[in-house]
């Protein structure tokens, strides 16, 4: 074989590497919303309410089944980018498994980045902020609601665990990766009400040790509760627009989160 057939050869296996590495490393995670790697299969006829004046400076988004009668109740609790169309969209699919859903607008706008976000949660009043939360739970009692729990994401998780341990009585909590969440017994002694928690191993906003601290407290007072950290994920694994979206964990959480509200609420 003469010289120009190796340097042909050579050629060729360059350019399938180069291939093969630009494939590798520009491949993106699908488009996929959690609405619709969670459809319910429940097709329940829902109304929403889009800007409820619930609390000032403060526009919720309020869901529930158009049937007439008693619905237990979800206030939602954003993320930290504020109240975007895919907390509404949550909001929507968990009305059609039969709960009145009221998300709140903790921040009164939306931001697009991590670093418009974190000046927003900067500039937070936490104690307006709870103030904001049991209107929203008022809000929601002036609807029927008999029992009510509160869900967050993220920034919201924590505030979720603020709202129950301000003195608001609940049904239920739900905390996905809460970071900063209070963890102590001292702080959570004002919880009379099941607990579920959802975390990753990977996460370093709030990390495993402080899951176990959470959790370890929670049993030590008594109060019954779920606690499942996902193995190989990290921080807002539930969050379609984020670089740490876990598909089938969101979809297994989701889940454990609709059995748990249902045993809890209804």
């Amino acid at each position: 074989m003469n010289k120009s057939f190796y340097v042909i050869i050579v050629l060729i296996l360059i350019v399938s590497g180069v291939y093969f590495f630009q494939t590798k490393n520009t491949s993106k995670t699908p488009d996929i919303k959690n609405v619709e790697l969670l459809l319910s299969e429940k097709d329940t006829p829902i109304e929403v309410l889009s800007d409820v004046k619930y609390f000032e400076g403060a526009n919720g988004y309020f869901v529930r089944p158009i049937a007439e009668g008693s619905y237990p109740a979800v206030l939602m609790i954003h993320e930290n980018r504020g109240l975007r169309p895919e907390t509404k969209l949550m909001a929507e699919e968990l009305a059609k498994e039969g709960y009145m859903v009221l998300a709140v607008d903790l921040f009164g706008k939306t931001v697009e980045t991590q670093d418009e976000a974190r000046e927003l949660t900067k500039a937070f009043d936490q104690t307006k902020g709870v103030e904001n939360m049991k209107a929203g739970i008022e809000f929601l009692r002036s609807k029927g609601a008999q029992k009510i729990a509160s869900l967050g994401w993220c920034f919201g998780g924590k505030q979720s665990v603020n709202l129950s341990i301000s003195g608001e009585k609940l049904d239920a909590t739900v905390v996905y990766y809460g970071g900063g969440m209070a963890t102590t017994t001292d702080a959570l002694k004002p919880i009379a009400w099941p607990v579920l928690g959802i975390f990753g191993d990977k996460d370093q906003v709030i990390p495993v040790e402080n899951v176990k601290t959470f959790e370890s407290s929670l049993n030590t007072l008594g109060i019954s509760n779920e606690i499942y950290i996902y193995e190989g994920v990290g921080h807002a694994f539930a969050n379609p627009s984020g670089m740490n979206y876990a598909p089938e964990e969101t979809k297994d959480a989701w889940a454990k989160t609709v059995t748990f509200l249902e045993k809890n609420l209804k």
